[in-house]
């Protein structure tokens, strides 16, 4: 065996399962398709949104769990990766209701506020219907977490492999064969974390593996600068129902992001057909979008200056996780747009994965 496990993708999932496995004492090699730090896949970008504010229970949960493991790696990093500078959501009463409900059930102290009052409190938004605060939002810092991440396990013995991608799987002996541009690489299990390109990883049939149906999405926040006097929590803005998958039915969401003005991201879904053609260009259309929304909802925010970013979002129709296993491979796709709040954590859960625990959500299984 050339290692105990290969991870297959190093963005927030695949970083994340590479640095838990290498500390607990795993030979560990990590393969990446692109250069360090590249801007290709989902998790690129300063900032992110850190909410233990959710409209189902399972994922409040998993951010309170995340959230001192966030504190253990900025200890052990001495980085600044959290920042708890509150967060917001606001709009359809039922997804406010939904979000109090499972504050309350964590214990977390919340405000729940009329449009009035909170724009008493932040004069640099509007608000749509009904509102609710949670101080113990915010954001967290993603580039800067990744190449912790990389570092730490680096440091622990990781083996990291820029510019290798993964092109294929075969069963070899009790464990697998990893075909790759340059080699192949054997290993006792193999942590399959390839975002957008999972589909395109041949040979998981020969495990048994069915994926479910993925979308490849592109979505385009947009930085406006912010006017003086003017700062921004984190936020949501659930836009209406959504009876087949209300739980994370929303129409915009931003945070403030330093050095970057205030970050606006509309949830557009265009489908990425033809990953190899794709460029990091925006189309001026997904500006004026966020920008029409800005001039709404966001009146702190100078719509004349702005800049604008290309990521992708790799959806299941539910919008939940991808985490199992079958005989030596796990697959890992903690996707859907919202995933990189618990990147700390779902590394940790896929470690126990490799280690035959069996920790992980049902929601988030393969079909069967």
């Amino acid at each position: 065996m050339d290692a105990d496990v290969v991870v297959i993708g190093a963005g927030a999932a695949g970083s994340s399962t590479a640095w838990h496995l290498a500390r607990r004492g795993h030979d560990v090699v990590l393969l990446e398709r692109f250069a360090r730090g590249h801007a290709w896949g989902s998790s690129h970008g300063a900032t992110r949104i850190f909410r233990v504010a959710y409209r189902e229970l399972l994922y409040s949960q998993l951010a309170t769990q995340a959230l001192p493991m966030w504190r253990e790696l900025e200890q052990l990093s001495g980085e600044t990766l959290l920042e708890q500078t509150g967060q917001l959501d606001h709009g359809f009463p039922t997804a406010i209701d939904e979000i109090e409900a499972t504050l309350r059930a964590g214990d977390w102290s919340f405000d729940r506020l009329t449009p009035a009052q909170a724009r008493e409190r932040w004069p640099g938004m509007d608000f749509d219907e009904t509102v609710i605060y949670s101080p113990d939002g915010g954001r967290v810092f993603a580039d800067r977490t990744i190449e912790t991440l990389l570092r730490l396990a680096e440091d622990s013995g990781a083996d990291l492999r820029f510019e290798e991608p993964a092109l294929a799987i075969e069963p070899a002996g009790d464990g697998v064969r990893v075909i790759t541009s340059r080699d192949d690489v054997t290993a006792r299990t193999v942590v399959v974390s390839a975002g957008g390109w999972l589909t395109r990883l041949s040979g998981l049939d020969l495990f048994g593996i069915t994926l479910p149906r993925l979308q490849v999405t592109a979505q385009a926040p947009v930085h406006f600068a912010i006017r003086p006097g003017v700062a921004f929590p984190s936020f949501v803005h659930h836009v209406g129902s959504d009876a087949v998958n209300h739980t994370f039915a929303y129409g915009a969401y931003g945070l403030e992001s330093p050095g970057e003005g205030v970050k606006v991201g509309i949830d557009t879904r265009d489908l990425v057909d033809d990953l190899d053609a794709r460029t990091l260009d925006v189309p001026e259309v997904a500006i004026e979008v966020a920008a029409d929304y800005a001039r709404r909802w966001l009146p702190g925010a100078d719509t004349d200056i702005a800049s604008a970013v290309s990521c992708l979002f790799t959806m299941t129709d539910d919008s939940h996780f991808i985490l199992d296993r079958r005989g030596p491979v796990v697959v890992m796709s903690p996707c859907s747009g919202h995933g990189f709040k618990f990147t700390p954590i779902l590394g940790a859960i896929a470690a126990d994965v490799v280690e035959g625990a069996q920790t992980w959500a049902t929601e988030w299984r393969l079909p069967a």
